[in-house]
Order: structure tokens, then sequence, then C-alpha cells
């Protein structure tokens, strides 16, 4: 039976009241009986119970700004003005574009770096008035203050507008394409960015009257992004609240915001990101930035493989070993099917099990793709943490109906049996059935010990980058769970094999600026879709870097904890390095006139500086033309 990777992505609003829930799952999982499973409609692996241990799933709280809050003078300064707000959006987004910063709530310690951006809000009751003063220099002695939602203060002057204005609901910016910050947005679909959809919490907008100058204006033509310039500094007031943006696709809580669901290039949180970075970087002298990609690399690939049907088992052996002739490192999703029910018959049995051992001499990663399989994973209830095989069987009676099936149930069982049959290392990587993604996803994966999810697209996402995951996907506690989503599948039409022209323009589109793709193919043909991976590989295998979900993730976490430094004085610069983890391939981005003086493990490219090799403390040292 095919399936299908597009079924409606259920949400939820925010403001669904818990009796409302009660009330679904009473009648999802309750009234009705499910059907007594015969022993045929059950595979036993004999001998083989688990797992033992129970899963438990830690409460959430807040997360500190201690771990955001050190860092030199040459990173940029994330001023906070409240403490209960999107901040962490914010730092996420920071992160994955690779500009170092630290968060503050002393307008002093800010006050110690060239470029400084006070969020949520700048009012006049911010900050004292000694501060307000303060920061209002800053562009005027060369440096740059960027600010979201500017209310008051008396800085109108400062950011060049006369007066601040609540606009309703705007639902999209329009770019100057003759800005500097917007010179390298050469795509379309980069010159107008979307802020609201369908959603019942919209974002806010505010508008700056009689601007001077403007990067962004809303449809009636009003101010969303201000920008002055000074001898040498620079001021932007921004009219939302770009933590709650960013959060509204990492949380996949966008919902009308986009009018693709895959396979088109959706870059709207990738334009604020590169726009930041294009102020960071104009504004401090010694910027250094993390890059995206490994090896300096324009692009980033995984091939990923969805096993879902009764002859993908056999099926995924065949792109495996195309994988393998290349170097290549797929990775597969595999359902653990051993109920037969409405989605298909068994065939996570013995024969499977040969074909999971094939996979993993072929050197494939295998991940988790749950045991039903189900639509409506993203309403199961999280329960009880001691679901184990073969006990727990849950049973698929209709696409949007399933009995005896939990979120914990279809992690923790399918990890086991994956782990114990397949032969390879513990998983970390895992994908839903169908992209159903619960709210609570994130803390479950770190409790039954993943690392990486694959659960949403990249146009829901908004994004073309990875990035970390927060619990119950809201705004006050950050998981160490990291996402990579979806560019481009196998089920929208015309078929796979027809569309190779335009799955390599989106990928040059997404690699202007770094970014990754993953593709997800279901192997339950060969034909179009294996011709598919063999032309994709082929036209792009030049300038892009390729890996499976668990090898990029572990590049992308160790590159998320990285912390880097800059200092430069008399013609010469130095870089300090700090990496927790050892990482290959490390990139950075210094600035203009940089050259690295001589040293192993370490070449450049232009302002990009290539490491084969970093762990722990490392110095990198530079000769500078400031000419």
């Amino acid at each position: 039976m095919a399936k299908h990777l597009h079924g409606p992505m259920v949400f939820g609003a925010l403001t669904c009241s818990l009796l409302g829930l009660v009330g679904w799952f009473h009648i999802q999982f309750t009234q009705e009986k499910p059907p007594a499973l015969k022993s045929e409609d059950v595979f036993v692996f004999e001998g083989v119970t688990g797992p033992t241990e129970k899963t438990v799933v830690a409460p959430s709280g807040h997360s500190s700004l201690q771990p955001y809050a050190v860092g030199g003078p040459s990173r940029l300064a994330v001023l906070l003005t409240e403490e209960r707000s999107n901040w962490l959006g914010l730092a996420h987004g920071l992160k994955s574009i690779g500009v170092p910063f630290v968060v503050t709530r002393d307008y002093q310690e800010a006050l110690k770096h060239r470029v400084i951006l006070v969020y949520p809000t700048l009012t006049g009751t911010s900050f004292p008035g000694e501060a307000i003063r303060a920061l209002g220099a800053v562009p005027r002695n060369g440096g740059t203050l960027i600010a979201t939602q500017v209310l008051g203060g008396g800085l109108e002057e400062v950011f060049g507008y006369s007066g601040t204005v609540v606009a309703s609901r705007k639902q999209e910016i329009r770019w100057n394409r003759a800005h500097p910050l917007m010179e390298q947005m050469s795509d379309p679909a980069e010159w107008v960015t979307t802020l609201n959809g369908k959603q019942e919490n919209p974002i806010g907008t505010y508008s700056y009257a009689q601007t001077r100058g403007a990067i962004g204006r809303y449809t009636d033509g009003s101010a969303a992004v201000t920008a002055k310039d000074y001898d040498r500094g620079h001021a932007y007031a921004i009219g939302i609240d770009l933590g709650a943006l960013l959060l509204k696709g990492y949380n996949n809580r966008s919902d009308g915001f986009t009018r693709s669901f895959d396979n088109q290039f959706d870059p709207t949180l990738d334009v604020w990101l590169r726009m930041l970075k294009g102020m960071y970087q104009m504004g401090e002298p010694n910027a250094v930035t993390i890059g995206t990609v490994p090896f300096g690399k324009s692009l980033s690939v995984m091939f990923t493989h969805d096993v879902d049907f009764t002859e993908s088992m056999a099926n995924a052996v065949a792109y495996a070993e195309f994988e393998r002739s290349k170097g290549l490192t797929g990775t597969y999703f595999v359902q653990v099917k051993y109920i037969r029910d409405y989605n298909d018959d068994i065939f996570f049995n013995e024969q499977g099990v040969r074909h999971l051992a094939r996979l993993t001499e072929l050197g494939m990663e295998l991940a988790s793709h749950t045991v039903a399989h189900s639509a409506s994973f993203s309403r199961f209830p999280m329960g009880t943490g001691a679901e184990q095989y073969p006990s727990y069987r849950p049973f698929v009676k209709t696409r949007w109906k399933a009995y005896d099936a939990t979120i914990l149930g279809e992690l923790r069982v399918s990890k086991f049996l994956i782990d114990r049959l397949g032969g390879g290392p513990a998983m970390v990587s895992f994908r839903p059935g169908e992209l159903s993604n619960p709210f609570s996803l994130p803390q479950a994966l770190v409790a039954t010990g993943f690392r990486y999810s694959s659960a949403a697209t990249a146009n829901n996402s908004l994004t073309h980058l990875p990035y970390q995951m927060t619990y119950d996907r809201l705004s006050e506690s950050e998981v160490g769970i990291f996402e990579f989503p979806v560019t481009i599948e196998d089920e929208e039409l015309p078929p796979m094999g027809e569309r190779i022209p335009q799955a390599l323009m989106l990928a040059k589109q997404i690699a202007r600026y770094g970014g990754c793709v993953v593709v997800l193919i279901h192997p339950n043909i060969l034909d179009h879709k294996l011709e598919f991976e063999k032309q994709f590989y082929e036209a792009v295998k030049d300038w892009a870097w390729f890996g499976s979900m668990r090898e990029f993730g572990d590049w992308w976490s160790a590159r998320n904890a990285l912390q880097v430094e800059a200092a430069a004085e008399a013609g010469r610069a130095t870089v300090s390095i700090n990496a927790p983890r050892r990482i290959s391939g490390m990139t950075l981005e210094v600035s203009s006139g940089w050259t690295i003086l001589p040293q192993a493990g370490v070449r450049q490219d232009g302002r990009t500086i290539i490491l084969d090799m970093v762990e722990g403390t490392r110095q990198l040292h530079f000769a500078v033309d400031r000419s």
C-alpha cells in the first residue's frame, strides 16, 4: 500500500483546551475496542524482549542565559530587555547562521561590543536615561545599534524616523534590493518575505514613519526595517519580534506562511539571518563567523530513505550499493513493521533483518521510522515509558485511526529492535511516518536516546539550515535535539525522475549561502527514483559535501558547541577557537584583508578558512591589511 507523505500536518492551535484534547484521546483510543490480533498478524523474534529499562521524560524548565552570557568584544551583543521573551529563537538562529554572540541584561556589558542588538523591545522604560543615551551614541561613535520593536526612548533621530505606528497583522515585507545588505539576495524568493499566515497567534508588526532610509517595507509602503548610516556607524530598527518569527518556523507553527510543502525554495528565515550576519560583518572589523558546510563546500547533501513498504526492504539494498560505490553514506529510516494492519503486511521479520544486516555491512546509517507509521502519530498520547516488544502492539485501523499506540512506544520499541537486530551502532536519527510531528516529540527524542530529527520539511520550517529544537516546540526551554528538515521528496508530481532540473536549481539556490538539502526517497521502486539520485549526485558532487544524518548531525552539533573569539592590533589578528568536541572540516569566514600565517592543517580560500581538524583550544594567526 502506498504511503502518503503529504497527509495534513496537524499542529493544533496553542489555545486548544485541555478538555478538548482529553476528549479527542478518549474518542480516538478508547471509544472502540481494538481488534483482537491473531498470532499470524504479529511477528515475534524468539527470545527478543525489550527494552527493559523505563523511559522517563524530563519535566520542562526555563533555559538559562548563562551558557550564552560569555564571550569577548568581537562578538555581537544581544542586549535583552525582557528575559521572558522569545530570545531562544534568536539565539538558535544566530547559531545556525554562524554569528558569534553573547546575551546580556547589562547595557554596560553590551557597550563593550561594537555591534549591539537590543531585543525584544526598546522603550523609554527599558533602561535608565543614561543607558538610553549611551546606546544612542553607539552609531555616532562608529558602532552598530540594531533594535527590534523600537517603541520609545527618544531615539527616533538615531534610527532615522519620526514615529512608531502599530501595524496590524502585516502579511509580508518587500526588500530594498539596492541596499548593500541585500546585494547577495539575488533570487526573487528573497525579495519578498512572508510574516503571517493562517495561525491564530500572528506576529505583531510595527512600522516607522517618515524614515530617511529603509531596507524593507510593508506592502502599504511603510517602513518595516529602517537603516541609517553614520560616518563609520550604523543604526537599524526592526519592526517585528524576530525571535518569535524564528520560532514560528523552528517549532513548525508556521501554518499558512508558505505556499509549498517542499521541493521549492522558501528562505523566509534565512533572509533575516543573512541580513543580521551582514549587519554584524559590516559593523565589526574583526568579525569571524562559523561556516555551515564541512570542508568549505557550498552545500550539504543527505540522501535519506523511508523504508515503509514490503518491497522497500530489498530495494533499499540497491540504493545502498550505489551509495557505497560512490563512497556515500545514506540514512535508512526503517519502519519496524512486525504487525499486519491497514498500512501493510509484515516486513520486519527474519528476511527483513537480513536486509538490515546488509545495509549495515554496506556502511549505511540505520534510523527509526516508527513501528506503526500512523498519520495520527502527532496525536498519540506520550505513553508510560514501559512499552516493550513484543507486547507493544499498535494497530492502525485507518489512515487516521490507531489503537494501543504511544509516542514513547513508537520511539523506544523501534530503536530497541533496530539496535538489537540491525548490527550497527546505536541509532541516533528519527523520522516519523508521514512527517506526523507531535509537539512533545523533542523531549521524547531526548528521553529515548535520539539526537537528530527529520520530522519537518524545510518549507514548513521556513529555513534551509538545520536548527536546535525546544521543549514542546515552545519558547522557554531548549533541548539537545537538532532538526534536519526535508528539502526534496519523491511523492510530488511529476515523477521524481522528471524533476531533476528543478531539484538542481533548488540546490543551487540553497548553496549560495551554505544551506543543506535533505533528499527523501522511498525505495518502494528503483526505476526513476534511483536514476534521480544518481544524476543529482553527479551534478553537484564537485561543490557539495555528502553524508548521513548521523555524520552531518555529529558535525553540526560539534559546530554548535564551538566558541570563537577574534582580536587584532598592529597589522596582526588572532582567532581563538574552543572546540569541546572533535570536529573535522570546520570552516570560518574572516574579514577582508586577513591572510592566514602558515600552520599545519589549515588552509585559506579567499575569506574562508578550513581546518582539517580541531579539538580543544587552538589559535590561528593572521596578517591584516586594512587598506
